[in-house]
């Protein structure tokens, strides 16, 4: 199921089955059939989906495209695992250690700041306190002055990118290829948090219910859930 929202007015108005391209073509006609412009949808927010961004390219070419930052950041929490994955064969020391390294530090419990800080001593020299280095430093990213943004974004890209792990490489190439719409959320400053919240609430309205019969049924809620519908009678 895929949801288009309104970042202005905070609500659905498209809701669709299926995550491909054409998700997107029938959002464009459905704006149509309901007096909408295209051409004046200015910014889309999404993942870095390749079929979401084909769709996007073809039905609303005028649009800017920002990459979702918790998506590019899940990117980088992914690669940082994979490394501590493939380190922890022959460093046990790593072996129940996932969340320290993927939570930020002020989300962690005492115990588990010291063991980082065990972890992280220099003459231990892990593979995976040196990708988890290279994600903070990403994560302040989103801190810089728009004029700095880019600068940044390449001085943390070459480091990523000659670091020698290849999870975190790979990520790098990952942002690379993806540029123009990660620097957009300087711009735009649009994420899918809005969108997340709205998953959370179907998904809660799903198990209420155990489910709907028909997925119909189900799109209907999900417009009386977050479409912000007029019930008012005519005057």
């Amino acid at each position: 199921m895929t949801l288009f929202t309104d970042f202005d007015e905070a609500r659905i108005l498209f809701a669709t089955e299926g995550k491909d391209a054409s998700t997107v073509e029938r959002f464009q006609q459905d704006l149509i059939a309901h007096n909408g412009t295209p051409e004046t949808v200015a910014e889309i927010c999404s993942d870095m989906s390749p079929a979401f961004i084909k769709g996007v390219e073809k039905w609303f070419p005028t649009a800017h495209l920002t990459f979702d930052k918790f998506h590019i950041m899940k990117i980088l929490n992914e690669a940082v695992d994979e490394v501590r994955r493939q380190e922890q064969m022959d460093r046990p020391e790593l072996l129940r250690t996932r969340y320290i390294w993927l939570k930020n530090q002020t989300n962690l419990k005492s115990e588990q700041i010291k063991t980082l800080e065990e972890l992280q001593i220099k003459k231990l020299n892990l593979k995976t306190g040196r990708a988890y280095h290279i994600r903070l430093n990403f994560q302040e990213f989103f801190e810089q002055r728009v004029e700095a943004a880019e600068p940044f974004l390449k001085r943390w890209h070459f480091w990523a990118a000659h670091s020698r792990l290849q999870p975190i490489k790979e990520a790098a190439y990952t942002i690379k290829r993806h540029w123009d719409g990660v620097l957009r959320w300087f711009h735009s400053g649009i994420t899918n948090g809005m969108m997340e919240g709205f998953n959370s609430l179907v998904q809660a309205a799903k198990a209420r219910v155990r489910g709907y019969r028909t997925t119909k049924n189900l799109i209907a809620m999900i417009y009386m859930i977050g479409g912000k519908l007029n019930f008012g009678l005519p005057t």
